[in-house]
């Protein structure tokens, strides 16, 4: 990764925002509108804490005065020895002893006694989830940020950005994915994963040095084990709130986490657009197989690569190719006549699979694992990858 050119605060809506939480009592569970709003609330019973990991949810709140006392001291106890618990926050009153004994056994939990005030409960879930280690950071350069854009508007770029960072987080090994939205005021990258947004970079005005592992962590919406979202909510004023400083600090902190950093570009310029893409690996322009989008694929990267200056020549992807026996639309080779540049490759057309998976939720290759776009994207991730190792070798070499 290229360098982008330039303590946790308390929790609240916006920092709930996606986050999983396990609710064991129905009085916890009923708090979705008051201090859970934005949260991923499931109701759960005690029998679901034996084995339950940081992976399955962010925060465990139970309700112990809804519980029998030695059932629950027994979850909790088996819940101490399990590999990376999940915080817990147990509330009520008159506490049996040998209850909190196994309680402390957790490296983080909390008790909060009953009665309490909704602000109490935000106060000690915010302590509770600023507690919790940041992600490890990744060696210094080992990150990969690749920059996906589209020449025109519908081009299917998010889809592409989509399922990149899917594939790259089911690969073997334990590499982390980060997807970054940046279509601040329409970006459906959210609605792609069926996901709710929690990146309000907005609060932040000229403050983005408050911006740390912990708090992109509280932004992020986590879509798998390994795999995490930062997407904003659509606001049509959101690009005039984020400050360029914000949201390249943003990616910083990110390529500071992740081993793998996908970014989805606004097609317009922002103040930030060039800086955003200097600090990336690759740039892929999607086009589609049309001639006034090849000429705009064209433009955008001839664009691209004068303002920059550094060398970095941004790959164009033509998506949605159809094998044909007639008709208009242009050939591969007709196509990278049209660009004056070979491509990079090629997404083939499979309408049917993409929309069955936007409406469902989730990446393509989750719900229609056969389908042609899913092996041409893991093609693209394999020879940018092995292109990555390459570089990483030479380098090393040198």
């Amino acid at each position: 990764m290229a360098p982008f050119p330039d303590k946790a605060p308390a929790l609240s809506a916006a920092g709930l925002q996606g986050r999983r939480v396990l609710a064991i009592g129905e009085s916890l569970a009923a708090l979705t509108d008051g201090p859970l709003a934005g949260a991923q609330v499931a109701s759960g019973a005690i029998a679901q804490l034996e084995g339950l990991k940081l992976a399955d949810c962010d925060l465990v709140l139970i309700d112990a005065d809804a519980c029998e006392a030695p059932a629950l001291a027994a979850a909790v106890k088996a819940l101490a020895l399990a590999k990376s618990p999940p915080p817990v926050l147990m509330t009520g009153a008159n506490l049996p002893a040998g209850l909190v004994r196994n309680l402390l056994r957790l490296e983080h939990a909390d008790i909060l006694e009953s009665p309490f005030s909704p602000e109490q409960l935000t106060a000690a879930m915010a302590g509770l989830l600023a507690g919790m280690a940041a992600p490890p950071p990744s060696p210094a350069g080992a990150s990969r940020c690749w920059a996906v854009t589209g020449a025109v508007g519908g081009s299917g770029a998010t889809t592409v950005a989509v399922e990149i960072a899917h594939a790259l987080s089911v690969q073997e090994g334990k590499e982390r994915v980060c997807l970054i939205d940046l279509n601040f005021a329409d970006g459906a990258a959210a609605a792609y994963f069926g996901a709710t947004p929690g990146m309000r970079l907005a609060d932040f005005g000229a403050s983005a040095e408050r911006i740390d592992q912990a708090m992109l962590r509280a932004f992020a919406t986590p879509v798998s084990e390994r795999l995490d979202l930062l997407a904003h909510p659509r606001e049509p004023q959101a690009f005039d709130a984020a400050s360029r400083e914000t949201v390249l600090r943003v990616l910083e902190i990110a390529c500071e986490s992740y081993d793998w950093v996908i970014l989805d570009m606004p097609r317009h310029r922002r103040d930030w657009t060039l800086e955003a893409l200097a600090g990336s690996d690759e740039v892929l322009v999607i086009s589609e197989l049309t001639v006034p989008a090849l000429l705009a694929a064209r433009a955008l990267s001839d664009e691209i690569e004068t303002a920059l200056g550094t060398g970095l020549k941004p790959r164009i992807v033509l998506n949605r190719l159809a094998s044909r026996m007639f008709g208009p639309a242009p050939s591969m080779a007709e196509a990278e006549r049209a660009l004056q540049r070979k491509a990079l490759g090629g997404v083939s057309s499979d309408w049917e699979a993409a929309a069955a998976s936007v409406n469902l939720g989730g990446p393509i290759a989750q719900h229609r694992p056969k389908s042609k776009i899913v092996k041409d994207v893991l093609a693209l991730v394999e020879t940018l990858a092995a292109e990555s190792a390459r570089r990483d070798a030479t380098t090393r070499a040198a």
